[in-house]
């Protein structure tokens, strides 16, 4: 895998990253933060969609001029199916700053709306965090992976001050486990915590350290990204990924544990759409 220098990486702040976007966060009246940008409604939940670069430089510049903690999430079909089935766990996604399209699948669903649904997957986006925002002496919390994982990050981004945290299995039903992630969260404060222990335990984990109120940075939800960057599995070729057919790679990489999800739960999705659809047009004709 190719060592990227730490001389050709550089932190983008406001001043220079050029996006024609102002880095600004609002305090909400429950507590959260959320970035001062245009959002899209769709399937429930408010997209902020923006091409991997400028979302990348866009959370990079906010990490770097606020204080406050606030987290990015990445929703695909995945998320959306079980936001369907489990609606408990929608303050999760309501309380994140960013809602990034991680789907070429929803894009396809929202244009068909007519809506403009630019997707960023958040394994590009922790990507071009890592290949150009990242500082290699600044320190990085990462929640989840495994050794040989941080190993392989810290030697491939030259990266100095890893702070890890080996999260246990079983997250999602022991409190107490989220809470002491969130609380190693605050006792490594840094601009960038990457969080990957799956949803919706890492999105758990975010709004713990959230509603802390002493943690800093950013928060990135991030998934198997870092499974990606690190070489461990392989991303989809190109002409896979722009003809939305990456689901297709990952579930011939992985049939035993993505089978379920991709050809079981999956295609759901399509009744949902068409039952938010249905809801859309309703109003529209009330109205």
């Amino acid at each position: 895998m190719e060592k990227v220098p730490a001389n050709q990486r550089k932190s983008l702040t406001p001043d220079n990253q050029g996006l024609g976007i102002a880095c600004y966060i609002r305090v909400m009246t429950n507590g959260t933060h959320k970035a001062d940008i245009p959002a899209t409604r769709f399937l429930g939940l408010d997209f902020h969609p923006m091409r991997t670069n400028e979302a990348a430089r866009f959370i990079a510049g906010m990490a770097s001029r606020h204080e406050l903690f606030w987290y990015v999430v990445t929703p695909n079909v995945d998320h959306i199916v079980r936001l369907e089935r489990e609606p408990d766990l929608r303050p999760l996604y309501d309380d994140a700053g960013l809602v990034l399209n991680d789907s070429r699948i929803l894009e396809l669903l929202a244009r068909r709306d007519g809506l403009e649904f630019t997707p960023s997957p958040g394994a590009d986006v922790v990507a071009a965090l890592f290949e150009r925002e990242v500082l290699s002496a600044e320190p990085v919390c990462i929640i989840g992976c495994s050794e040989d994982d941080i190993a392989t990050l810290r030697e491939r981004f030259n990266m100095a001050d890893i702070r890890w945290y080996d999260a246990p299995m079983g997250l999602r039903k022991n409190p107490l486990a989220i809470e002491q992630a969130a609380e190693f969260m605050a006792q490594n404060n840094a601009r960038f915590h990457f969080l990957c222990v799956g949803a919706p335990q890492q999105e758990m984990i975010a709004q713990a350290a959230l509603r802390r109120g002493d943690v800093r940075g950013v928060g990135v939800c991030c998934g198997a990204s870092l499974d990606f960057l690190t070489g461990k599995t392989s991303r989809a070729p190109g002409w896979m990924q722009r003809a939305r057919l990456e689901w297709l790679h990952r579930l011939a990489s992985e049939p035993g544990r993505l089978g379920k999800r991709y050809l079981v739960e999956g295609p759901a999705i399509l009744s949902i759409w068409l039952k938010h659809r249905e809801a859309r047009l309703d109003r529209t004709q009330a109205s």
